[in-house]
């Protein structure tokens, strides 16, 4: 088997994950047993995925019915931190410290249907918990720092949003081992990346800057060419090579797959393949990602998903 070979900032989230691991649930006691409540809170995470992420609830749909409820349960986990971070007229340094107390309580309270099926999947597939305070941790982190200097620097931050949920969506779809890690983390990082790139524009008009100060001064750009949204071929240049790192990531990514419970294996591959397709959309359009946000069709999703089943057999 090939070994493999880390950046510096890799070598940092994995030091990151592998001390996450050790919080690992050792018992797999349930704390919520009103079984009708279980089920409302489900199906609330259930609607809460569909409503904010296609692309998630069609490749969720994929799983086992246990793990598919699991795993939007993690969704609405995740959508919850989100929002209260993007809410503009919250307390939400104060609403997110509620927020994790009822999200990592042993028993949550029945009125949060959220904590209530959060809860149960983190017991039920023994997540360990700090992946869950890293992720909190990590949409914290846009409370107070809008700007990244470096590569590394957002690959941290990716790591915090992203690398996390995958590192917690392991644990509900089975994993091989420890050696999934790497992939795992890589593969967030991968997804968050096409996140940023596709929403520049959104998120330069709410004030972030994510691209990494470093990369956009390689290529002769600043925050002054944001503004303007400006598509040029310094930008096309910026961004040939933001999407190449991407993909790179991607691939790198890709063994991983296999290292998952084979009733996974589509549903995540599908996950990472449907987000990579965005790529595609943003280089047809000329790279503009400040008037309009690159997305895929329910027909181009649909139809690239034989084609995903296949290679991830």
């Amino acid at each position: 088997m090939t070994t493999l070979q880390y950046q510096t900032w890799e070598r940092i989230l994995l030091s990151l994950a592998h001390e996450a691991k050790q919080s690992a649930i050792a018992s797999v006691a349930i704390p919520v047993h009103d079984a009708s409540l279980l089920d409302r809170a489900y199906a609330h995470c259930d609607a809460i995925t569909a409503a904010h992420s296609h692309s998630f609830y069609m490749a969720s749909a994929l799983l086992p019915r246990a793990k598919r409820r699991a795993i939007r349960a993690l969704y609405a986990f995740c959508r919850v931190s989100d929002d209260i971070v993007d809410c503009s007229n919250c307390a939400r340094d104060a609403q997110l410290a509620a927020w994790r107390q009822r999200a990592m309580a042993m028993t949550p309270v029945s009125d949060d249907l959220v904590a209530v099926a959060w809860t149960d999947a983190r017991h039920r597939y023994r997540i360990p918990h700090r992946y869950a305070e890293q992720l909190i941790d990590g949409v914290a982190r846009d409370l107070r720092q809008k700007r990244y200097e470096t590569f590394a620097d957002l690959a941290t931050y990716a790591y915090g949003v992203a690398s996390t949920v995958g590192l917690m969506s392991m644990h509900i779809v089975g994993f091989a081992g420890a050696e999934a890690i790497p992939y795992a983390i890589k593969l967030g990082v991968a997804l968050q990346t096409t996140n940023i790139l596709r929403d520049v524009g959104e998120d330069w008009r709410a004030g972030r800057v994510y691209l990494p100060a470093q990369d956009l001064a390689a290529f002769d750009l600043d925050e002054s060419d944001l503004a303007a949204g400006r598509v040029d071929d310094r930008w096309r240049a910026f961004m040939r090579f933001q999407i190449a790192r991407n993909r790179r990531l991607y691939a790198e990514a890709w063994p991983g797959i296999a290292m998952l419970s084979r009733d996974g294996r589509f549903a995540v591959a599908a996950a990472g393949a449907l987000y990579r397709a965005i790529l595609s959309d943003i280089e047809a359009h000329d790279y503009d990602v400040f008037s309009r946000r690159a997305h895929l069709s329910a027909w181009g999703k649909l139809s690239k998903l034989p084609g995903i089943w296949w290679r991830s057999r």
